[in-house]
């Protein structure tokens, strides 16, 4: 990446779109200029149901960004949910242009060209090549190969499908905004470096994030991304129940999830009494048990991470997953989650505890962690959005004003 670089990354989620402005300064590190964010209605289940508010929450995000900070976007990264990605394992041998010389950027880069040279299936378009290991011609293995004297090297790379049908109407929405996409990132993939932490990164790992409502599912074996898929449950569907089952409004049914959030009844301390505001009907003072409505929340978990464990298993990957990470704003704040979650799926589960996960806004951190996974992309001389900039003292001020406003003091 380039000092300077400025990034915009957007995340499309089933109640929310965010967007997350940052630039690459002289430590190569990201600096947060701005961030946006709008609801959003048009997407159900993992599928775009309504492009306009899709395109209107889009517009909202940037023209809050341009207004906040004197830039013109034309341009952003989009995530993508893993349910319209196919992963391929590719690895080609490559013989380095001048030995004696060591290996250059130029090798490097040649070898990723050549690595995404597959045979694309029918309905499937390439969006990301995913560089991952670098095997020496002694065996050695390493990250960056750039000046190693070696007469070749084999790239282990991923390269990243997607569903060309989705990434057309995702590109279709965004060109509505008068925003290009500059690249689709899987969610997981993108979350990765800011979800885990160090020994994590090297560890067999599930990420899973469990949205307002959708579940997206990250398999990786140390840095090697081996599968992702997307469930069509969340948070959302949690508060569904409560509403539907004690026959509330969701506004209330959302405030008890919050205020009782607990995923197992066996943890109930106190079963006290829940008078209930906005029943419907006849029964408007009803009262209930606390257990009556952990009991609603327990089933939805429940669901929730069952199916998780049904796809990974018939994936063939539940075996080769050694821990369980959870992130998103539908499961984290329901306490004991890691337990339901490890009682479930039978592999040990944890509440991320990645590094800058707790200074990062809940609803940025994907957009965010997409920025950040864009800027550390390696072997590419410039990962910058297509930005139209103002530079005076007004701006550069707001700048460090957002930067601020951005991280928990």
């Amino acid at each position: 990446m380039a000092i300077g670089d400025i990034i915009v990354g957007i995340d499309i989620g089933t109640s929310k779109i965010s967007a997350v402005v940052g630039e690459v300064n002289n430590f190569n590190q990201i600096e947060l200029i701005c961030e946006s964010t709008s609801k959003c209605s048009g997407i159900k289940r993992t599928k775009i149901i309504d492009e306009d508010e899709v395109s209107n929450s889009i517009d909202n995000v940037i023209h809050d960004i341009e207004l906040e900070t004197g830039l013109k976007v034309n341009s952003a990264y989009v995530t993508i949910p893993g349910k319209y990605v196919t992963i391929v394992q590719n690895s080609i041998v490559k013989e380095v242009k001048d030995r004696f010389a060591g290996i250059s950027v130029r090798d490097v880069q040649s070898a990723i060209m050549q690595v995404k040279d597959i045979e694309v299936p029918a309905g499937k378009t390439l969006i990301d090549i995913v560089p991952d290991k670098f095997v020496l011609d002694n065996g050695k293995v390493v990250e960056d190969p750039v000046g190693t004297l070696s007469s070749s090297f084999t790239l282990k790379a991923q390269i990243i499908l997607a569903d060309r049908d989705y990434v057309r109407q995702i590109s279709s929405i965004c060109k509505k905004s008068g925003i290009d996409v500059d690249g689709l990132v899987p969610v997981t993939l993108a979350e990765r470096n800011l979800m885990l932490d160090v020994n994590e990164l090297h560890d067999n790992i599930m990420l899973l994030d469990i949205g307002a409502g959708n579940t997206d599912i990250g398999v990786f074996e140390g840095s090697t991304f081996i599968y992702t898929n997307t469930i069509p449950l969340g948070g959302n569907n949690i508060t569904n129940d409560i509403a539907l089952v004690l026959n509330i409004s969701e506004e209330e049914a959302e405030k008890l999830k919050k205020q009782y959030g607990l995923a197992l009844k066996s943890f109930i301390d106190n079963d006290n009494d829940i008078l209930l505001n906005t029943v419907k009907g006849e029964n408007k003072n009803k009262t209930i048990k606390s257990s009556e409505l952990i009991e609603i929340m327990e089933a939805r978990i429940e669901e929730i991470f069952s199916l998780v464990n049904k796809d990974i298993t018939s994936q063939g990957v539940k075996q080769r997953i050694n821990n369980v990470v959870l992130t998103g704003q539908g499961i984290t704040s329901m306490n004991k989650s890691d337990v339901a979650g490890k009682i479930n799926l039978n592999i040990p589960v944890k509440i991320s505890t990645g590094r800058l996960v707790s200074t990062v806004k809940p609803t940025y951190r994907v957009s965010y962690a997409l920025v950040r996974y864009i800027a550390s992309r390696p072997f590419t001389k410039t990962v910058s959005s297509s930005i139209d900039t103002k530079t005076d003292e007004s701006f550069m001020k707001k700048v460090i004003d957002r930067i601020k406003e951005f991280f928990y003091s």
